[in-house]
């Protein structure tokens, strides 16, 4: 009886190794190949793998404590935690470009409902600016300031319709304007604690103004002409200003919607989320501040110069705010 009572015993436990082993396979088998470079492995995967390795490592020693499998398992643990908890000499600049190229990307997929909000929202109000202007050039007056919208037209009429980024000094200009445009975008992210309204209310004025601004040109004739200049700068700065605004939805929206955590877990991690989707934008408003201040100005150049930097601008907005978030996503999700 001992000896059937043994023997079932037995061949309960290999038959459950077995299973064990059979079903969990190949997902060792790719962390092992993972581990083979843990450098390239992003800190997130790595805290998942342990914590996956450690509770498998659990579960065989409670029930295979002598068997290959839990050898196997608790050698993965000790590499993964190592790696983890000793020390490393923190390379800044490595840390910096990790930073830009992964973090910022990441942080951004996260956003993505946030940041086609905010597209949404700027390109409606642009087009009502639109509507505005072509229905009354009042409008344009009460939106841009009566002295703008006249100066603006003396250009016009004397051949040179973007004038007004020639007058000043580049480098006064420059300062001023990479100090206010600074201002918009952190205006616009703290208005994120009043969810939808107050990065909305932002986006509307900012929309209406851009739509009333060039269609104002339009109205005069220089539309195309006027935008091979404007957009020299206007590229980079009005994609700031939209995910500007995504980051201030991120922020008010953590908190309104928390899902599973705490409204205070949310608020935190969409505060961390947001700063870091603001940060982005920060070196961007001030190369557009240069561009304003020390290109807009050269109407001489050729239009393939000025178209060079147009759509160059646009193509690295494009990759580092929509096609690098998409792809890192993707790979994760491999």
């Amino acid at each position: 009886m001992v000896y059937f009572y043994l023997c079932n015993y037995y061949g309960s436990i290999i038959m459950k190794e077995y299973i064990f082993v059979r079903q969990n396979k190949q997902k060792w088998l790719q962390y092992e190949r993972e581990m083979g470079d843990l450098k390239s492995i992003p800190t997130k995967r790595l805290s998942d793998m342990y914590q996956d390795i450690t509770a498998d490592l659990a579960y065989s020693q409670s029930l295979f404590p002598k068997a290959r499998v839990t050898v196997y398992l608790n050698n993965l643990a000790l590499a993964l935690h190592d790696y983890l908890y000793t020390p490393k000499k923190v390379d800044h600049l490595r840390a910096i470009l990790r930073f830009f190229t992964y973090v910022i990307p990441r942080n951004v997929a996260d956003a993505h409902f946030e940041l086609k909000l905010s597209f949404a929202i700027f390109a409606a109000f642009t087009l009502v600016g639109v509507i505005l202007a072509y229905q009354d050039i009042e409008n344009v007056v009460d939106t841009l300031g009566y002295g703008y919208v006249q100066m603006t037209l003396e250009n016009i009429k004397n051949g040179v319709p973007t004038d007004v980024y020639g007058r000043s000094n580049e480098s006064d200009m420059f300062l001023f304007i990479a100090l206010n445009n600074l201002r918009v975008d952190l205006i616009t992210y703290s208005y994120g604690v009043i969810p939808i309204l107050g990065p909305g209310y932002i986006l509307m004025k900012n929309g209406i103004m851009l739509g009333e601004f060039q269609s104002l040109f339009f109205l005069n004739g220089v539309g195309l002409q006027s935008m091979t200049a404007i957009w020299i700068h206007g590229t980079i700065e009005i994609s700031t200003i939209i995910i500007g605004g995504a980051a201030g939805f991120a922020l008010g929206l953590g908190w309104v919607f928390p899902g599973t955590y705490s409204r205070k877990e949310a608020l935190k991690r969409s505060g961390l989320r947001s700063v870091k989707i603001i940060l982005s934008i920060l070196p961007l408003t001030i190369l557009a501040a240069f561009f304003e201040s020390f290109l807009t100005r050269h109407t001489e150049y050729p239009l393939f110069v000025k178209l060079t930097i147009i759509l160059g601008s646009l193509a690295f907005i494009v990759y580092y705010y929509i096609v690098l978030p998409r792809k890192i996503r993707k790979e994760e999700a491999l």
